[in-house]
Order: C-alpha cells, then sequence, then structure tokens
C-alpha cells in the first residue's frame, strides 16, 4: 500500500520532471532564420510608420501642437520634448528601427528603439492604439532575444556571433504571444453588440457605395457572417497555427483577413506587421526552405547537407535554457493572461465604461461618439467650456468618450482657473454618449464635481452613468436610429 509520505514525495519529483522536460524542449536547437525575419520585418514596418507619422505631419499634430497630453498613471514626469529635440528623438527612432532590421548594431539599436518607441507612446493616451502595444511586447521581447544571429550585418562585422542554432525558446516565446493576442482578440467580440452584428454594420454599410461588391454589406446575414466569422478566425484559427497539417491553410486565411481590414479601415501598420509575426509559426528554417523551393523551379537542387556552422547541433550537446530564462517566460505569460482578463472585475460594461479597455486586445470592436461641454464654477461665476477650446480635434474626440480622460482633463481645468486665482473650483460635464449606433445617453453624472472625486483603478466609478440598453445590434439600427456624429467614432 503506498503510504501518504510516498505520495507526497513523488509529487515534487514529478514537478522537478516537468520542469525539467520543459526546459529540455524549449532548449532543442533550432535555425535562427525565422527569428531573424521576424527582427527584420519589425524593425521595416517601424521604419515605415516613422516616414507615414513625418509625410503626414503626425508628429506635430499629436504632441507638439497641443498644449495638454493625458498621461498614464505613474507617468506624469514623461512629456514632450521641445522643439527641435523631438524631431531628433523621432528621427532617431526611426534610424533605430532601420538598425535593427539590418541587424547593425543590433543590441544597442533594439534597446534604443525600445526605450523610444516607449517614450511616445507614454506621452499621451488619446493616441494609445493596441497595436502600438504590441509593438512595444516585440521590442521588449527582442531585447532579450538572439536576432542578430542570422541575416544580420553584424554577423559580418563579429563572425562570432554567427550560429547556426538557437534555443527553441526564442521562437516559443513570440509564438506564445502572439497566441495570446490572437485568441483574446476573439473572446473580447464576445459581446451582445457584436454578435448582434454591430459595430461592423455600421462601418461596412458606411462604405458601401465605395466597392464594387459593397451592395453585399445590406444584408444582414452578411454582416453576422462577419461578425462570427471573426470571432471563429481567432479562437479557433490561432490554435489550429500550432498544426503543421492546419499551419498554411489558417495563415492564408489571415493573410485575406488583414488585407481587407487594411482596405475596409484605416489602421496603419496593424494588418501587415500582424501577417509579418504570424510566420513565426512555420518551421524555424522556413526562409531556407521557402528559398530552395523557389530556386527548385529554375533548376535542380543538390541534397541538402549540414554547414557545419559553429551553431550545429550535436547529439548530447544540448545546453539547457537557465531556470532565470524559464521564470522570465513563466511571469511574463501569467502577465500577459491576466491583464486582458480584469475587466472581469469590474460590475460595469467595459464597452461602455472603459474600465479595464486598455491593454487588454479589444480591438475595432466599438464605435463611439459623444458631444459634450464642461461646467466650470467659482463662486457664483460659472462658465461653459468647450474642450476643443483647450485640445485638438483628436484628443477631444478621444476624451469624451473614456472616463479616465475625463476626469484628467476635468483636474486640468481646475489647475487652469486656479492658476488664473479662482478659488473653490468645481468641474462638472455634460457629456452625450453613443455606443454602436444607440441613440444619445448621459456619459457622467452631470451633478458631480469631477475635482472632488478620485479616479478609482480598482473599481468602478460610481459617477459613471450606466448603459441604458445592453444590447444594440442591426436589427435596431434598422430601425433609423443613427450615430450622432459619425466623424467622431472611434
Amino acid at each position: 500500500m503506498t503510504s501518504l509520505a510516498d505520495t507526497t514525495a513523488r509529487q515534487p519529483r514529478s514537478a522537478a520532471r516537468a520542469v525539467h522536460g520543459l526546459r529540455e524542449a524549449l532548449s532543442q536547437p533550432v535555425s535562427p532564420l525565422s527569428l531573424a525575419v521576424f527582427r527584420i520585418a519589425v524593425g521595416a514596418m517601424l521604419v515605415w510608420d516613422c516616414w507615414r507619422f513625418i509625410r503626414y505631419d503626425r508628429v506635430y499634430r499629436y504632441w507638439i501642437e497641443p498644449d495638454f497630453h493625458f498621461t498614464y498613471p505613474g507617468f506624469h514626469w514623461v512629456a514632450p520634448l521641445p522643439e527641435p529635440w523631438i524631431w531628433y528623438a523621432w528621427l532617431g527612432m526611426g534610424f533605430a528601427a532601420l538598425l535593427v532590421m539590418l541587424g547593425l548594431f543590433y543590441r544597442v539599436a533594439i534597446v534604443a528603439l525600445t526605450v523610444l518607441f516607449s517614450y511616445f507612446f507614454l506621452l499621451d493616451k488619446a493616441e494609445y492604439l493596441n497595436h502600438f502595444y504590441l509593438v512595444i511586447l516585440f521590442l521588449i521581447l527582442l531585447c532579450v532575444l538572439p536576432a542578430n544571429r542570422a541575416l544580420s550585418l553584424d554577423v559580418r562585422l563579429f563572425p562570432h556571433l554567427r550560429t547556426g542554432t538557437i534555443p527553441y525558446a526564442g521562437v516559443a516565446v513570440l509564438r506564445l504571444q502572439m497566441e495570446i493576442m490572437l485568441i483574446y482578440a476573439g473572446l473580447v467580440k464576445l459581446t451582445p453588440d457584436w454578435l448582434a452584428g454591430e459595430p461592423l454594420g455600421l462601418w461596412l454599410r458606411s462604405q458601401a457605395d465605395d466597392f464594387t461588391f459593397g451592395f453585399l454589406f445590406h444584408h444582414d446575414w452578411v454582416i453576422l457572417l462577419g461578425t462570427w466569422g471573426t470571432v471563429a478566425l481567432h479562437v479557433l484559427g490561432a490554435p489550429l497555427l500550432l498544426w503543421h497539417r492546419t499551419r498554411l491553410a489558417t495563415f492564408l486565411v489571415y493573410c485575406v483577413f488583414h488585407a481587407a481590414n487594411s482596405v475596409f479601415f484605416n489602421i496603419g501598420i496593424f494588418p501587415w506587421l500582424t501577417i509579418a509575426a504570424t510566420t513565426i509559426f512555420f518551421a524555424p528554417d522556413w526562409p531556407l526552405r521557402l528559398a530552395r523551393w523557389f530556386h527548385g523551379l529554375f533548376a535542380a537542387l543538390p541534397a541538402q547537407i549540414s554547414d557545419g556552422s559553429p551553431g550545429s547541433p550535436k547529439p548530447g550537446a544540448t545546453r539547457l535554457i537557465p531556470m532565470t530564462a524559464l521564470a522570465a517566460i513563466a511571469a511574463w505569460t501569467a502577465v500577459q493572461v491576466v491583464l486582458p482578463v480584469r475587466a472581469g472585475a469590474f460590475p460595469t460594461e467595459v464597452r461602455w465604461s472603459g474600465d479595464g479597455h486598455r491593454f487588454s486586445w479589444r480591438m475595432r470592436i466599438y464605435d463611439r461618439s459623444a458631444e459634450g461641454v464642461f461646467i466650470v464654477r467659482s463662486g457664483d461665476a460659472e462658465w461653459q467650456v468647450d474642450p476643443r477650446d483647450y485640445l485638438s480635434d483628436r484628443q477631444t474626440s478621444k476624451m469624451l468618450v473614456r472616463s479616465d480622460m475625463i476626469h484628467q482633463f476635468a483636474n486640468h481645468l481646475e489647475e487652469v482657473w486656479r492658476a488664473a486665482g479662482h478659488d473653490d473650483v468645481e468641474v462638472r460635464a455634460e457629456i452625450w454618449k453613443s455606443l454602436n449606433g444607440r441613440p444619445p445617453q448621459l456619459f457622467v453624472d452631470p451633478d458631480v464635481d469631477l475635482t472632488a472625486v478620485e479616479l478609482a483603478y480598482a473599481r468602478s466609478d460610481p459617477w459613471v452613468l450606466p448603459l441604458e440598453a445592453p444590447v444594440w445590434g442591426i436589427a435596431e439600427n434598422a430601425q433609423g436610429r443613427q450615430v450622432t456624429d459619425p466623424t467622431l467614432r472611434r
């Protein structure tokens, strides 16, 4: 008979064997080529995006022109550099991205790129985009991965860096990050509105006249096929990328999906970045296989043999990754899994209140617009403030639909009035917001002095009024209720 002591003793040994087995799996030598292509793609995308921001004058419009910026908690000290230094910082980021793409002085370049990109990301919450957050995650990972061991200028300048293999962990952690992002991008769409066809119906029907096949967007079944199909593509398609038999077909479907997104929506580099990042699911030596296949179309190829490079694997010579690396991967995974589900801790509707919205992969699932004014009072005097007098149009449209930014702007107005010599300043807001085509309703309690309440981070804010219509889909919008100002949709 097995004693309790024997059972207890076996449990630590079993856990130790599982950890050792995981370390062995993550330590297996694989080709560095897929990681190198990933590095090149990320660097190239950011070079392109840096140029786009300069071409469309976004650096000026986003960070130089506005007098006020919405900072993140704990990062109030991050502020735009004065001209011309902010331009130098932006050009420096583009140059660092170019060096990362080329794999030249890679370790210095990737750290500089990560710091500069994060700096611009933190300057203003009004410019938050999920794909900017994804880029930061990729850059952080690239800071510690051996992404310059192939297809880089570094291996030409410093031959000792050249290696035929890297630990599988360098590929696995990127696959894990992509799986988390893709699956959550599907799960967060399991909302009553999305499954009822909105806001996708609003977006596609507004463009129906722009495409030859646009007439299809007036059929409810087409819209519902798109909404439900998007959920299935992410929730089911992401795991299928892990299986070699379904990987190529799933990848091609993703390519069509992201290309369509690029046509229908102005979402910058995100579709192309995601397509490039999805190639990490293919065999680590897929660039070599593809090159040999393409060359084989025109000439017979000799049998492939080992190139004898210093990093070629030898039987029994696999070096286990450090336990600290395994612990870091586990901690990274835990944060990435837990962070998107924090919205479930709030009793409010995240699609309405915004509680837990950021860093949770809620991409293109809301259509929100709002109009409103702020009421400033000091003693018997009262002023009605149009936020556009203090913010850019872009900042205003973003702020009016986000409760934390409304609170931050109200406190900014208090500071402005106090600096002008007024005491006992109160700031209230009357904001009418529409979500996914609903008739506008009051978003925040107009009787609450926003300067007298603290912004809640671990609970919902009681001054945010509840959503009155929990479900709103294409059937409701078909009755003629539309967003009051589609130019403010975000």
